[in-house]
């Protein structure tokens, strides 16, 4: 399960890149109740989303000429210089050099089949996971599945585990420490259309799937998915900040917790 006692190749991080910071911090206190504290006047705009007093996620204005508003994941690494080194021969691509801040340094990367991410090495990172209104989950979407675990395996030491899922197998990920099934942390799907892109998705837990699609809706987002139950999994639904920024809810299936 998706915690904060970070691993090599654990999730760490997630933050959203927005054109209009005061509007998505609106939005997604609407949403999930997260408030919004800003990391100070050196900071860019930068700053937290917090619940219970708790870091649960970053905000920040887009950096990069020509980029879309988006959700990015980061993972825990022990070098994220040599990261940047194994992306690009792998066939990936750095985006955002590595950059020391503090005590932590990031990078900033597009996988061989065009899906952004991030790593971030720090022993430090998200303060709540895997409660209700924070991060869960994260799902990577991509056109070949094992091309993808292979890059990410060679990155991060991943292991991968396939199940039958409803017209697809979809691969459970977990981290290269310890028990399988406690290390897992996010899976592997495969495109389902060909107009989709590759992308990591965030999903954060919710205790009711129904109540947060209908709060997007009436905060001006998007409902990509309408919620449905997912056997031995939860109730999950696919959406949009009014920025189209994509992101996904799940109520978790209690028997799986």
């Amino acid at each position: 399960m998706l915690g904060t006692a970070f691993r090599t190749g654990s999730p760490n991080w997630v933050d959203l890149g927005s054109p209009d910071t005061e509007a998505a911090a609106v939005f997604y206190r609407a949403v999930f109740g997260w408030d919004f504290v800003s990391a100070g006047p050196e900071a860019g705009g930068y700053g937290y989303f917090q619940k219970g007093g708790g870091t649960v996620a970053g905000l920040g204005p887009l950096t990069e000429a020509g980029a879309r508003s988006a959700w990015m994941t980061y993972f825990r690494t022990d070098d994220a210089r040599a990261a940047a080194r194994s992306v690009t021969r792998a066939g990936g691509t750095v985006r955002a050099e590595p950059l020391n801040l503090g005590e932590a340094t990031f990078a900033q990367f597009t996988d061989p089949q065009g899906a952004q991410f991030a790593v971030l090495q720090s022993g430090q990172g998200l303060q709540r996971a895997s409660e209700d209104d924070t991060l869960v989950w994260v799902e990577l979407h991509v056109g070949d599945p094992d091309a993808a675990i292979a890059f990410y395996r060679g990155l991060f030491g991943w292991r991968a585990e396939a199940m039958q899922a409803p017209g697809m197998t979809y691969q459970v990920l977990s981290i290269a420490q310890g028990d399988q099934r406690e290390g897992s942390f996010g899976g592997v799907a495969p495109l389902q259309d060909a107009r989709e892109e590759a992308r990591w998705v965030p999903y954060f837990a919710v205790a009711d799937t129904d109540a947060i699609v209908t709060a997007v809706g009436d905060n001006g987002g998007t409902v990509l998915m309408p919620a449905a139950n997912v056997p031995g999994v939860g109730r999950i639904a696919w959406l949009a900040d009014p920025s189209q920024a994509v992101f996904a809810v799940l109520r978790p299936d209690p028997r799986q917790i």
